[in-house]
């Protein structure tokens, strides 16, 4: 048997809409992740002379390192990104979608 809370809330446009915008915005930042990723590693086995280049004469930093540190910090950017639009835009959207569906019979 369903919960008729739940069932007030699948109706309500309001979600449907909160689910497509949540799941367009996480696909496109998957997209985003796996297109820099997939980027280094290509740059990694097709064009290693490149990411070996030295930063500056006799240093150890190489393009490589940087974009491999680039990496990370892009990621967390991103995380930061969506965490910030999960718990602003689509938690409110959430919550007055859930103490709409509350006050329906």
């Amino acid at each position: 048997m369903s919960n008729p809370l739940y069932e007030n809330i699948k109706r309500d446009p309001r979600y449907a809409e909160l689910v497509r915008q949540r799941g367009r915005f996480a696909t496109m930042l998957a997209l985003l992740v796996i297109a820099v990723f997939f980027s280094f590693v290509l740059l990694v086995a097709f064009v290693p002379s490149a990411i070996a280049v030295r930063l500056f004469e006799g240093s150890n930093l190489t393009v490589g390192v940087v974009l491999g540190f680039f990496q990370f910090v892009f990621f967390c950017v991103l995380t930061w990104v969506y965490v910030r639009r999960a718990n602003g835009e689509f938690d409110s959207l959430n919550e007055q979608i859930v103490q709409d569906a509350l006050k329906k019979p």
